[in-house]
């Protein structure tokens, strides 16, 4: 399936992901494995912060943890971060405010030795009309959790923290 993404600027300059449209719409419950899967297509991918310049991986354990996490699992139904999937390549590449966090779990000593990064990234998910119609845009703030791998590269490991910005719906 074709992904049909773009960058947008809002009234402050600020970059916002566009994903018109959406691969898990409609759905009262999401199938992670089919996250999972979609995923797959990106391990082995890297993509540059326009911010920062850092160089973020995509790891094979990304598609994994991204659909099987305690922050997923704690989701409940159709939820945007299923539908962000479209839109990864270029949440990363327009993230922010990157921020650096100490590694605490003995689980993650080696997969993330040097600590974990965040960055914040935003992205658009259309609002439909009973016919149909795209009558709008719902806009989301999402936390990209970065972790700083033995290897010393940056590997991008999980998407949270997605909340809506109560004072955007963009018009179609």
């Amino acid at each position: 399936m074709q992904r049909k993404v773009n960058v947008v600027e809002d009234l402050e300059g600020n970059k916002i992901v566009f994903i018109h449209d959406v691969r898990f719409k409609g759905k009262r419950s999401i199938e992670w494995t089919d996250i999972e899967a979609y995923l797959k297509q990106f391990v082995g991918e890297s993509y540059v912060i326009e911010d920062t310049k850092d160089m973020i991986y995509i790891g094979a354990e990304f598609p994994d943890e991204y659909a099987h996490s305690e922050y997923t699992t704690s989701l409940k139904g159709a939820n945007a971060k299923a539908n962000a999937t479209q839109g990864i390549p270029e949440l990363i590449e327009i993230a922010t405010g990157k921020e650096y966090r100490e590694n605490t779990k003995v689980k993650h000593n080696r997969d993330a030795k040097f600590g974990w990064y965040r960055y914040t990234s935003r992205f658009a998910l259309p609002v439909y009309k009973e016919s149909g119609e795209v009558e709008g845009y719902n806009v989301f703030k999402v936390i990209m959790v970065v972790r700083h791998a033995q290897d010393r590269k940056l590997y991008l490991y999980d998407l949270v923290n997605i909340k809506k910005e109560t004072s955007n719906l963009f018009q179609s």
